[in-house]
């Protein structure tokens, strides 16, 4: 975890897809010393902004540099609300990740089995991933995650689609990762989960960064308009992104 990558530094970030504005000159600077989260309403471009930060997607214009440095770092990385996993056991998606990151021989399935026994999988090791509960499935895609060992873990609404004991969980399994010294930035809609993970929250509303606070500033004191109504319920859960 040696890597010098912070801080993450987005500059004037604007992404367009076929006319259709995701992001607009979205600009901020991430130290990782607190958990940011990413709050804001369906179309606010949350999603989008974390894969431009992650790499995945290429903005339209300005730039993200990691410590000043425009190449995109090996140390990071993503676990979606929807885990991406391959048809091979729950054991062998994390030794697929390891050996594609370069972790070779009998430290990359020790790595592998400790990320599985850190969140409560050793027991299902030799069962196809596919076939895990939707709570197994985003506790292995986080212990992949934590196996390569990131300065920085990008999260896109990982409780959504889980039940109250999985999402608590998720929410533990992130506690102990960030403990670990991975730096968090998140995405959620559970204001909950923000209130109690969230050092800094980042509040986007139709593309734009409209609003940045510590987190409990935010939710006691919100200083734009648009936070205050979403806080309220009065902002619609589904916004338009400007054109």
């Amino acid at each position: 975890m040696g890597e010098a990558m912070l801080p993450l530094e987005a500059r004037a970030l604007t992404v367009r897809f076929n006319g259709h504005t995701a992001i607009e000159d979205v600009s901020f600077s991430l130290d990782g010393a607190m958990p940011a989260v990413i709050l804001g309403a369906n179309g606010a471009g949350k999603s989008v902004l974390l894969r431009v930060l992650h790499g995945l997607i290429a903005p339209t214009s300005g730039s993200v540099t990691w410590s000043g440095a425009n190449e995109r770092p090996r140390a990071q990385a993503m676990v979606f609300q929807r885990p991406v996993l391959l048809r091979r056991p729950a054991l062998a998606n994390i030794e697929y990740a390891l050996a594609v990151n370069g972790i070779g021989g009998a430290e990359r399935t020790a790595r592998a089995r400790e990320a599985l026994e850190r969140v409560g999988l050793s027991h299902l090791a030799h069962r196809q991933a596919r076939v895990l509960s939707g709570g197994e499935q985003q506790r292995l895609a986080l212990a992949r995650a934590s196996a390569l060992r990131p300065r920085v873990l990008f999260l896109d609404e990982p409780t959504s689609s889980l039940d109250p004991t999985a999402s608590a969980d998720v929410e533990r399994i992130v506690g102990e990762i960030r403990a670990g010294g991975t730096a968090i930035v998140m995405t959620t809609h559970n204001l909950g989960l923000a209130k109690r993970v969230a050092g800094e929250i980042l509040f986007l509303h139709a593309g734009r960064l409209v609003e940045r606070a510590p987190a409990q500033s935010f939710f006691n004191h919100p200083r734009s308009p648009e936070a205050a109504a979403f806080l309220e319920g009065e902002l619609p859960w589904s916004v338009s992104s400007p054109a």
